[in-house]
Parts: C-alpha cells; sequence; structure tokens
C-alpha cells in the first residue's frame, strides 16, 4: 500500500521534473491511498494554478484510488502522531493514515525525513 503526500501530487499532475519521483506509487492504483486531505490540498494549490475543469479532471485522477475519510479515532490517532513527531495537523493526518494501514508514505517534505514507512526525496 502507498500514501503520497499532496506535494507528491501536485509533482505528478503538473508534470515537473520530479513527477518520476512519485509516479510508480501512483499508477499502482491497486494500492494507492489518498488521504481527503490531499483531495483539499491539491485543489487548493492547483486552483490557483489551473483552469477548474483542470482541477476537476486532477481530482478525479486521485478518486481512481482509495479515498480515506478522516473519522474521529483518525483524528485522535493524528493528534498522537503530531505530537510525537511535531507535525502539523494535514501532515499528521497522512502519516497516521500511512502507519494505521501499513503503507509506505511517499514525500518531499522535510518534516518527514527520517520517520519510519516514509520514501522522502529531498529538494535539490
Amino acid at each position: 500500500m502507498n500514501i503520497v503526500d499532496s506535494s507528491g501530487w501536485l509533482e505528478y499532475l503538473l508534470d515537473t521534473d520530479r513527477a518520476d519521483l512519485f509516479a510508480d506509487a501512483i499508477e499502482q492504483r491497486d494500492s494507492l491511498l489518498v488521504p481527503v486531505i490531499a483531495l483539499y490540498e491539491v485543489h487548493r494549490v492547483l486552483s490557483r494554478k489551473v483552469s477548474p475543469d483542470a482541477v476537476a479532471e486532477c481530482l478525479d485522477v486521485m478518486r481512481l484510488a482509495r479515498v480515506l475519510d478522516i473519522t474521529d479515532r483518525r483524528a485522535v490517532a493524528a493528534a498522537n502522531v503530531a505530537q510525537r513527531h511535531k507535525l502539523a495537523m494535514a501532515d499528521a493526518m497522512m502519516y497516521s493514515l500511512a502507519l494505521e494501514l501499513g503503507a509506505t508514505f511517499w514525500t518531499q517534505d522535510v518534516d518527514y525525513e527520517g520517520l519510519p514507512g516514509v520514501n522522502y526525496f529531498a529538494k535539490p
């Protein structure tokens, strides 16, 4: 199972020079999980860069995978992860889901560097 951080989704969906770092995880749809918070973050960023139709198409690509909702139990688990690893709310939500489901977490966000189960790609 794989969860790709919002930053990885943005690289992939915008087809940047770093898109290939996340392509393997994203293109394995049968093992891809998408936290609902990633949909929020991707929508927020893409809405400033591309047309509404392009945003909708990108979100539809994300929805091809299994979308994970945030439940009350998951919110509490994320709060514990945030405190333990000093992560912001959205970061803790996504990483907590990866821990819960035994998924590999793919990111280029330095806040996750060195955490267990994380494939971290440092930005140049």
